[in-house]
């Protein structure tokens, strides 16, 4: 439909369109085992037969294979697709809502078609009162607009989908790779370059690749993700086998079950999530099993919102917590939500380095200094596969996140309109103007009974063991005399830091995200801009 009617609008149903994607991204598994099958019937085929007949046999066998895998990436598009229509629903009937508010509190009547009169019972037609209802007009046709806006757009790429089911899944293989850690921008612009076909081959054949390349459109490293998850629930279970394998396993071999047992939990946790249906829809944009586990996780589609935040979370992160750390991210989601029900807002759990797990490791700016590079790529690769005018992008660190945040802000350069700190040990700047983000957008909090404020060389013996164990205080000039160095530099709370502080309440370390407490109103007011 070209346009949204008002009462159209207020009978649409988000959760209906969300409903309605899962199902289509629910039959992948279906699908998988069906490819699974084929793949086990040409196995026993060429066990037991050959000559020219088996080789046909075969070769049908596997051209079956893989058109049906073929379809995988289209089923998880579809909900994507709908997603996001269910998204750009529920952010139009949010301002219609609120259109009919501000009609009622200035005495305006909204009819059944969205027309809208004085109330001659409340408020007198002056000419004061016909600007007003001039306001609420166009407030409601600004609602129906975007409603309109994202059913032609869900529509486009339905239709586009549909006329390559048509042509049919298979393209040739496109030509050229990018290197790994290439610019994003040059990324963005290989990618242009393809047919649709093309990509759609990439995502299929070459999941790997198209997952992690920063500067790809999120929805293209979602379904790319997305087909690997069975693959890395694999690599899990090998490597708990080969544990287990080991009689005795020994002190050694049981710490790595353990940890083994914890990443297969949090990665089923979070394939729970992803296939949910709920709102926002996840999007996966990178795994990694290994070691402690990494992943990237996007609440609502960064490429289509208005403001996104992304959230670097610090000591003992890992897979085997994804779906908590995730929790917080969608915690300051909902509180811009509630804030402002009229933006669309999206949240970045991104965890992709290796957190300290041990305070020994902590002590040492080492691990921060290696994230750094792909957090600088990561934030310049949302920028630049952002469709429409810029988002406002946030960057979040918790912790030992918020030096990762700071020294690659600092190092590199971030892609970035504000910088917010919670509970941090300093986060290797001296000034809020060295982080390179515009003046005002530096904040921080820090609990009253926050633990880390005790992170503070406090001694002789406790200066020395900070240059040993970080020498990137030696470089910043510590210890200082000030009071307000913590184990890596000027506390970002105090007032003399140069950015500015929004409150929290008790809660410790971890008590940001509770209900309740001002700190998360301000993490999400920092998103805002408001």
């Amino acid at each position: 439909m070209s346009s949204v009617g008002y009462r159209q609008l207020w009978a649409a149903d988000p959760d209906g369109w969300r409903a309605a994607g899962a199902a289509w991204t629910g039959l992948v598994g279906p699908l998988d085992r069906r490819v699974g099958g084929l793949r086990a019937a040409g196995g026993r085929l060429r066990g037991g037969w050959t000559g020219a007949a088996a080789t046909a046999a075969a070769t049908r066998l596997t051209g079956l294979r893989d058109e049906l895998a073929s379809i995988a990436p289209a089923l998880i598009e579809v909900d994507q697709v709908l997603a996001e229509l269910a998204g750009g629903l529920a952010v139009a009937k949010a301002r219609l809502s609120q259109a009919v508010a501000q009609a009622e509190a200035a005495g305006l009547l909204v009819d059944r078609s969205g027309g809208v009169r004085v109330d001659p019972a409340r408020v007198r037609p002056t000419e004061r009162a016909g600007v007003a209802a001039a306001g609420v007009a166009a407030a409601l046709r600004a609602a129906l607009d975007g409603a309109a806006a994202a059913d032609r757009v869900a529509a486009d790429r339905l239709d586009d989908l549909a006329r390559a089911a048509g042509a049919g899944w298979a393209s040739p293989p496109p030509p050229g790779r990018p290197a790994p850690g290439a610019a994003p921008a040059l990324v963005s612009s290989w990618w242009s370059g393809l047919t649709p076909a093309q990509r759609r081959w990439l995502i299929g054949h070459e999941p790997a690749l198209v997952g992690r390349l920063d500067g790809l459109p999120v929805a293209a490293r979602d379904q790319a993700n997305r087909l690997r998850l069975d693959a890395w629930r694999a690599e899990l279970l090998a490597e708990r086998r080969r544990l287990l394998s080991r009689v005795p396993p020994g002190p050694l071999a049981s710490i790595r079950l353990r940890g083994v047992a914890g990443r297969l939990a949090g990665l089923d946790a979070l394939v729970g999530r992803l296939t949910a249906g709920g709102a926002p829809r996840a999007y996966l944009l990178g795994l990694d099993p290994a070691g402690e586990g990494r992943v990237v996780v996007a609440l609502g589609d960064p490429d289509h919102a208005d403001r996104v935040l992304t959230y670097v979370p610090g000591m003992t992160a890992g897979l085997d917590d994804a779906s908590g750390e995730l929790g917080r991210a969608a915690r300051v989601l909902e509180r811009c939500a509630a804030i402002a029900p009229g933006d669309r807002s999206a949240a970045v759990l991104w965890l992709d380095y290796d957190a300290p797990d041990l305070l020994t490791e902590a002590a040492s700016a080492g691990q921060a200094r290696d994230a750094g590079p792909a957090l600088h790529r990561f934030q310049e690769g949302l920028r630049v596969s952002h469709d429409g005018p810029p988002a406002r992008q946030t960057v979040l660190g918790h912790s030992y996140g918020s030096l990762v945040v700071g020294v690659a802000a600092r190092e590199h350069g971030l892609a970035a309109d504000a910088l917010v700190f919670v509970g941090s040990p300093g986060i290797g700047a001296s000034h809020a103007a060295e982080l390179g983000v515009p003046p005002g957008e530096v904040w921080a909090s820090s609990a009253p009974d926050d633990v880390i404020r005790a992170a503070r060389p406090a001694d002789e013996l406790g200066r020395r063991a900070l240059l040993g164990a970080a020498p990137l205080a030696a470089v910043l000039g510590w210890p200082d005399r000030t009071g307000h160095e913590l184990w890596f530099g000027h506390d970002p709370s105090d007032p003399g830091f140069g950015g500015r502080v929004f409150g929290s309440g008790r809660g410790g370390h971890t008590g940001y995200w509770d209900p309740g407490n001002p700190a998360l109103d301000g993490m999400a007011r920092v998103v805002l801009g408001r």
